[in-house]
């Protein structure tokens, strides 16, 4: 690699767009399409805009958007003016943008039409400009008039890319830095491992606010200069009708059981897919053999984190084993260790640490929380617990961390507990998560009440506006007291084992 030369990753993917500038890049049922050319000349247009209201390199841009072509290009156009992209949950409140406003202090804070009312008070010195639905909005406006930026902002391989925020169980969010070198080397070697062609088709049905979506399955395609059906969000009719288009599908666990609940989801449906991939939660055994019996397809189960995006993946050509995320990445060195941290041997169960082009810099501003997350060797500690086999071959079967995961959403149970506390009806509560057909985890309250027993509308009402919907308890239990060590320390696990039928039905 060539230091001097521009390591912006978007440089990549512009040699790409113009390779390809006719060939149609983002398919949208039910709006026009988009070509190489169109996406390139409305990030260009973004970049303009952002580049007049004073953002210039290593800037944050905070992002609350709707998934449209029209967020693909203010990503694009971020990396263009050699700024940070802060992509952030649309569920999230107000409330919880204001934190996200302090912690990355944004030049910018980008949001939809609709919510600039109740943003406009937590936007602090950030411009607040407005992206709406429909490709319009102030952005967009001021993108209109702005001249279009045509160069490249020069950006080293280790100048930040992308903050992505991240939840643990204490405390708040951390905001993951992601370089330029991260998101290259990862792309490059998803595109090789996974044997994407010139032909393929992605059916992109996942939000563009996390790693995921944005990183993992939007620079698959733009990478490689191959079209993607780009779906609002996930719905299963409109994936069924997506699908004999589609050649490749990424997707969580939810996905896929949700698809299987439908009559009309049959073999023939996808019968041009030649991969579907499962990340972002675990996927069950029962749902990987339900798959392969009403399709014939193996679902290709992977791990990655937003810290690292893909650590390890089940292989293309070789056996996908039902219950494992395959083999470390070309380039990602894994290993499994104790608690402190002396590697076990082959097929024991310790804490997962990984290096490599693929880890993240660090946390943004918290240098005291990245030198306890990464070994004196660069080794970064993942906190999920799994097992490596004599091949390599890696399973994931806890988490070290009280994390909870519903939907292929993380959250952290801290958050959730703080406010059911507050609640003069409840002394104390634990959340945790729970096996959940659908959702991968279902969030439980376990309270323990001051009289009379507290309802699930209740805790839901004390949370409406405060948290996103997709952190509110989905059952609220009573107990007289919750289980404690002898330090006092509440044990999670116990309430985990205890309830983890509650959903058997679900």
């Amino acid at each position: 690699m060539n230091p001097t030369a521009n390591q912006n990753f978007l440089g990549a993917l512009a040699a790409v767009a113009d390779a390809h500038a006719q060939r149609t890049c983002l398919i949208q049922p039910g709006a026009e399409n988009w070509s190489f050319a169109m996406l390139s000349d409305a990030s260009r247009r973004v970049a303009g805009a952002l580049a007049e209201a004073g953002v210039g390199p290593g800037d944050r841009v905070l992002a609350q958007v709707d998934k449209s072509a029209h967020a693909v290009a203010l990503y694009l156009g971020t990396l263009r003016v050699g700024a940070v992209y802060v992509p952030i949950n649309t569920a999230y409140t107000s409330e919880e943008v204001a934190y996200f406003r302090g912690d990355s202090e944004p030049r910018v804070l980008v949001c939809r039409e609709q919510d600039v009312p109740a943003l406009a008070p937590v936007a602090g010195e950030a411009d607040l400009l407005s992206l709406g639905a429909d490709g319009d909005g102030t952005l967009l406006q001021n993108a209109a008039q702005a001249t279009p930026v045509d160069t490249i902002t020069k950006r080293a391989a280790d100048d930040i890319a992308a903050i992505v925020y991240t939840s643990g169980t204490t405390g708040r969010s951390k905001g993951a830095m992601l370089t330029h070198d991260n998101l290259t080397s990862n792309a490059r070697v998803l595109l090789d491992y996974w044997g994407w062609a010139d032909d393929d088709v992605l059916l992109h049905a996942l939000p563009v606010f996390h790693v995921h979506g944005l990183f993992v399955a939007l620079h698959c395609a733009l990478l490689s200069g191959t079209p993607m059906i780009f779906l609002p969000q996930f719905d299963a009719s409109a994936v069924i009708d997506a699908l004999p288009q589609a050649t490749v599908m990424m997707g969580v666990p939810t996905f896929y059981t949700r698809l299987l609940a439908r009559d009309d989801f049959t073999q023939q449906t996808c019968a041009g897919v030649r991969l579907f991939i499962s990340g972002s939660a675990p996927l069950t055994e029962q749902t990987f053999a339900a798959w392969e019996a009403r399709t014939g397809h193996r679902i290709l189960e992977r791990y990655g984190m937003s810290e690292t995006m893909m650590n390890t993946s089940n292989p293309l050509d070789g056996e996908r084993v039902p219950g494992t995320v395959g083999y470390p990445l070309p380039g990602v060195e894994a290993r499994v260790v104790d608690a402190g941290g002396q590697e076990l041997a082959r097929g024991e169960v310790g804490v997962i640490e990984v290096r490599g082009a693929n880890v993240f810099a660090g946390y943004w501003g918290m240098p005291e929380k990245t030198a306890e997350e990464f070994r004196d060797d660069g080794f970064f500690i993942t906190g999920d617990l799994g097992k490596m086999e004599e091949d390599g071959r890696v399973s994931i079967v806890g988490r070290a961390k009280d994390l909870v995961i519903s939907g292929g959403y993380n959250i952290y149970p801290k958050e959730v507990e703080r406010l059911i506390d507050e609640m003069p009806e409840v002394l104390e509560s634990a959340v945790i998560g729970v096996p959940h057909r659908d959702f991968g985890e279902g969030v439980v309250a376990v309270v323990v009440p001051v009289d009379e027993a507290v309802e699930e509308p209740q805790v839901r009402a004390v949370l409406e506006g405060r948290l996103a919907r997709f952190k509110h308890p989905k059952v609220v239990v009573n107990v007289p007291d919750l289980p404690r060590n002898a330090m006092g320390k509440v044990q999670k696990k116990e309430l985990r084992d205890r309830y983890e039928g509650l959903f058997s039905e679900a």
